[in-house]
């Protein structure tokens, strides 16, 4: 009841502010000389478009390090913040499920809304729940394949509606492109110091499978891809077993979930006679702060890849 109540005052207002903002217009076309103002939903997408926008962009997050978008409640504030925006960018597929209507709303206004997801072929996405399943894995930033599809999609929505730096926005793409084929590269080549029969990733939730299929590992998150979803003793219990069975002695926890399930897990193998250790934190549905040196995709990418191999090689 919270929630649906939540939802009611938010959607009023943006009404409101809707009648207060008379000054958007439909136009596709960006006609200000200051930066395009693009609110931007995880920390990914926010590193994404500072890339490609460069200069020609002032990009507001509405998620930080360690947020989790799953379980993310919009306040009264980002509404004011997205009604600002001249462009949203967001992921799809579910991800941010308590923006979605929000979004639609804001699209229905004339703001320019660009939907990550869409610029990635559909059959690159990976279904949840089997073959008759209409639910996809939001999780598309770790397959670096998807990422640059994205940043081409990005790329070109940029240039649609601010043709005037488009020269730009390719130049940063084709840069950025290059860094993230380099990014894979680097991926690839410390995945070699892992025996194949090593190459077990167990996590606190689903959110590796793109990771795993683009560079061959087994992945098994102990909730689902949504974080919203609770594990339960007999997933703890047959999580174990089968860790005990492959012989799998590392688990990873993640920065933006909480660590309660892993530990249950951890506990549940040793006592059965096996040693499991938490090797280690990755970086799944946030990035990390500048402390951590994890700030941006590609920091990211790196420190996730040296905590996975230094602990299975």
């Amino acid at each position: 009841m919270k929630k649906i109540l939540g939802l009611i005052i938010l959607l009023g207002i943006i009404a409101l502010t809707g009648c207060a903002n008379t000054n958007k217009t439909d136009s596709l076309t960006f006609d200000k000389e200051e930066p395009i103002n693009v609110v931007a939903t995880t920390t990914m997408i926010t590193d994404l478009v500072n890339n490609i926008g460069g200069e020609h962009v002032q990009v507001t997050g509405l998620m930080g390090p360690g947020v989790d978008p799953h379980t993310y409640k919009p306040a009264a504030s980002d509404v004011y913040t997205l009604d600002e925006a001249d462009m949203i960018v967001y992921n799809g597929l579910h991800l941010e499920a308590q923006f979605i209507e929000m979004f639609e709303q804001f699209s229905k206004r004339g703001i320019p809304t660009t939907v990550i997801a869409e610029g990635i072929p559909e059959n690159q996405y990976l279904k949840v729940g089997g073959e008759g399943s209409s639910e996809f894995d939001p999780h598309i930033w770790f397959s670096v394949e998807n990422w640059i599809n994205a940043s081409r999609h990005v790329t070109d929505e940029l240039k649609r509606y601010d043709p005037d730096h488009a020269t730009e926005y390719e130049e940063n793409a084709q840069a950025y492109i290059k860094q993230l084929v380099n990014l894979s590269e680097y991926i690839k080549d410390r995945i070699k110091e892992v025996p194949e029969e090593s190459r077990y990733l167990v996590t606190a939730h689903d959110a590796f499978q793109y990771f795993g299929r683009e560079f061959n590992f087994e992945v098994v998150g102990l909730q689902g891809v949504n974080t919203q979803t609770e594990a339960g003793t007999g997933d703890i219990s047959g999580l174990a077993e089968f860790m005990v069975n492959q012989k799998i002695r590392a688990v990873f926890v993640e920065s933006s979930v909480s660590s309660r399930n892993i530990e249950a897990l951890i506990e549940a193998v040793n006592s059965r006679g096996q040693t499991l250790e938490n090797a280690g934190e990755l970086y799944s549905d946030a990035l990390g702060d500048k402390e951590q040196d994890a700030d941006t995709y590609i920091k990211m990418y790196k420190a996730n890849i040296d905590t996975i191999v230094d602990a299975l090689k």
